[in-house]
């Protein structure tokens, strides 16, 4: 199964955005799954359904830092290339889908109400919109990391 797969499976399986990115990059980065899906829980539906940018980006750039991330205080090079990283995926992804901030994504459909969600289910906007932000995110990410 791809990365790209896996990330979809288990975005249908109930799981949201950020954690099925984050999720689908486990084995690589060496990470338990289970600390994975319980970090990356908040920052779905651009973060707990605030709709700023879009959680499969934030899942990216969790797993941008993951894999670069500065761990001593003096390691500046690893911070400039996690933010360049961080940067590149972000520009890429609005370059493919227009944006990265969730509610234009989703046209303002407002996902903290019960008629936004209602909206959201009845226009079936995981398919059409949700997904694909997945599936971008992870395909920027297997491009960019190295």
């Amino acid at each position: 199964m791809t990365k790209s797969e896996q990330a979809v499976s288990k975005f249908l399986e109930g799981y949201n955005c950020a954690q099925s990115v984050f999720y689908s990059f486990c084995d690589d980065l060496g990470f338990e799954k289970s600390n994975a899906l319980k970090i990356a829980c908040g920052f779905g539906a651009g973060m707990g359904r605030k709709e700023e940018v879009c959680g499969a980006v934030t899942g990216g750039i969790i797993v941008i830092s993951a894999k670069y991330g500065r761990v001593e205080r003096d390691d500046r090079p690893a911070q400039e290339k996690t933010y360049k990283k961080t940067r590149e995926l972000m520009e890429q992804f609005a370059k493919r889908d227009g944006t990265y901030i969730c509610r234009q994504l989703l046209n303002g459909c407002e996902l903290t109400t019960e008629e936004g969600q209602k909206f959201f289910k009845e226009n079936d906007m995981l398919k059409k919109i949700c997904i694909p932000c997945v599936k971008s995110v992870v395909g920027i990410l297997e491009e960019i990391i190295e």
